[in-house]
């Protein structure tokens, strides 16, 4: 295509970004100019040491823009240009098409850079003043009389002279519903890939207007125009099937070595910070879970970028009516029956769940899955009646078991997850039916055969002595408590390991309430410990909320017991070895009636059990 590499070190010195910051008028039918404008392949970006030199180096041409464009109207000239390619698109041959796909990517990476920069520089107002901003009639290409004029900027008038520009957003809603069309309309193709990404991109970038402003985002006019789009359906729809397609990124951009790109210090304070490839090994169709979990941003950029605006787009505005939460929360299988209730709009569940298997490790995937869980009861349905769990749920565990590796937010997100799950009896009864063979990852004791259930059970557990030890948060300990106590009825055939860290947990608990009870009626004697900055007060509270836990505990294996008891005599047999361990709680008002009945219960099996060998 005869494509002009711009390097960045260059961007400065380009006659083409010199005139269009100008003080001249560019009009949109200046065909000459925009075609030698939009004619370049620039590096994009591949780390956020290379964004902050390419901001560097944009920065006095984004200064000249800010102090000429609400006089020049440049900016309008070419958001004009834009939406111009893109209705032209569709009637275009594959060929002519690669060519003007090209320019409106390099358009649409003009606008951006300018978006970031006068949103983090400037004001939502001045930003749509920008696009709103209509040429001086004084100011021609030939004319040079003004040159010496300031401008105010927010103001939106010259010394001297004013110009209203009327702020009512129809330029704004006019590219957005652009940028949508992009998404919902032109398939993804080797050659239009990078385009649906600068698009996403963009739309990101015009969504973090709100970290840079005291207002809220109700009053936002970009968000206004963003929540309000008639088309939330179908974008929510291409979001989600970019996800579950998880289309690798090409070799080749327009014709060129495809580098990285990077929406640096945006998407970070949005959802979480995004990294796109690094290198041009391609991911093999072999690699694991794990592998594709960490190489996700490097590989799928596309996918990636998608499920961060997917999350920003549901999470925010929620208080009101949220047309992306409702699409998400309402979307239903593409194999469901055209009698069942409408949904607004289809998707192929499984390659949404395959998808999800595959990435649940990373932190955005999970709090994904939570979304569907928690608020689409289509696709809750069809998680339970899937019969390979196990790709779902070992990985959430793997994250549990890494927990020192992962923030506090993924570690509840994930308890969550598990938590929904455990509401689901025949969950609940499946996990111990599938049998898993040496789990190389759990280091803790080699354990050659146990089942999924029984994996489960050993990582709650671990969980709450690893927050026992570092986080020391009640939550945490009532959310692993609550999945345990859910699946507690439906313990089957549980591995001697696994029995033995079930009263394990209660022994510790114990130890750690008979230690705090002990400092409590005993203190030392006139002696006060630098290490101790807890009163008495707090040491109640404490015991109070352990014996909640020991409790809850207590009751875990009293439901097991109950309602398993034939199969579970490892348990039985644990708990008979360990009974010491509550005789100091046998006469606790708040344990007696608990223990009392795991006792009977203990001792009629074993009782039984003597009478059948004899």
């Amino acid at each position: 295509m005869g494509i002009n590499v711009s390097r960045n070190e260059n961007l400065a010195d380009n006659e083409y970004l010199k005139s269009f910051v100008g003080k001249n008028h560019i009009p949109s039918n200046n065909t000459e100019f925009w075609y030698s404008l939009l004619k370049f392949q620039i590096h994009i970006p591949e780390n956020s040491e290379e964004q902050l030199s390419l901001d560097s180096r944009l920065e006095t041409l984004c200064e000249s823009f800010i102090s000429n464009n609400l006089r020049t109207g440049n900016f309008g000239s070419l958001i004009n240009v834009f939406l111009a390619k893109v209705s032209q698109l569709l009637s275009l041959s594959d060929h002519e098409s690669n060519m003007h796909i090209w320019q409106i990517f390099n358009a649409l990476f003009i606008i951006r850079s300018v978006v970031k920069y006068t949103i983090e520089t400037g004001s939502e107002f001045q930003l749509l003043q920008h696009f709103e901003a209509l040429p001086d009639p004084n100011v021609t290409h030939e004319n040079e009389q003004n040159e010496q004029i300031e401008i105010a900027v927010e103001g939106g008038q010259a010394e001297g002279k004013a110009y209203p520009i009327v702020i009512d957003g129809n330029k704004f809603q006019s590219f957005f519903e652009s940028i949508v069309n992009i998404l919902v309309v032109i398939p993804v193709k080797e050659f239009t890939y990078h385009l649906h990404l600068e698009a996403v991109n963009t739309i990101i970038t015009l969504l973090s207007v709100h970290l840079f402003t005291q207002q809220p985002v109700e009053k936002s006019m970009i968000f206004k125009s963003i929540y309000k789009c008639q088309n939330a359906n179908v974008l929510m729809s291409a979001l989600l099937h970019y996800v579950s397609r998880m289309v690798e990124m090409p070799h080749t951009m327009f014709g060129a070595t495809s580098g990285g790109s990077f929406v640096y210090g945006i998407a970070e304070s949005l959802m979480s910070m995004f990294t796109f490839r690094k290198n041009q090994d391609l991911l093999k169709s072999s690699a694991t879970g794990v592998e594709l979990s960490e190489q996700f941003r490097d590989h799928y950029p596309l996918a990636n970028q998608s499920l961060l605006l997917i999350l920003i787009l549901t999470n925010h505005c929620t208080t009101k009516d949220n047309p992306y939460r409702t699409s998400l929360f309402g979307c239903s299988d593409s194999k469901d029956s055209p009698k069942d209730p409408p949904s607004t709009f289809k998707i192929d569940f499984n390659a949404v769940y395959d998808t999800l298997c595959k990435i649940v490790t990373i932190d955005q995937a999970t709090l994904l899955l939570y979304l569907l869980l928690h608020r689409n009861e289509r696709f809750y349905k069809f998680v339970m009646q899937q019969s390979n769990l196990e790709q779902l749920v070992i990985p959430i565990l793997q994250t549990l078991y890494n927990a020192p590796d992962s923030t506090s937010h993924h570690i509840y997100m994930s308890l969550i997850v598990l938590l929904i799950l455990s509401e689901d009896d025949a969950f609940n009864k499946n996990v111990h039916n599938i049998i898993l063979r040496n789990i190389s990852w759990y280091t803790e004791r080699t354990i050659t055969e146990i089942s999924l259930g029984g994996l489960l059970i050993l990582v709650v557990i671990r969980t709450i002595q690893y927050n026992m030890l570092k986080m020391r948060d009640k939550y945490l300990h009532t959310n692993c408590l609550a999945a345990l106590a859910n699946m507690s009825g439906q313990f089957r055939s549980l591995h001697p390991y696994v029995s033995q860290r079930l009263v394990s947990l209660f022994e510790t608990l114990a130890k750690k309430h008979t230690r705090l009870n002990s400092q409590l009626r005993e203190p030392v004697n006139g002696a006060v410990s630098v290490n101790v900055a807890t009163t008495s007060e707090d040491m109640l509270q404490d015991l109070s909320v352990l014996e909640e836990v020991l409790r809850m505990v207590l009751e875990i294996l009293n439901s097991c017991l109950s309602n398993q008891l034939v199969h579970c005599p490892n348990l039985v047999y644990t708990l008979l070895y360990k009974k010491s361990v509550f005789e100091s709680f046998r006469s606790h008002h708040a344990f007696q009636d608990v223990i009392q009945n795991i006792d009977m219960v203990c001792c009629r099996h074993f009782i039984n059990f003597s009478l059948k060998i004899i």
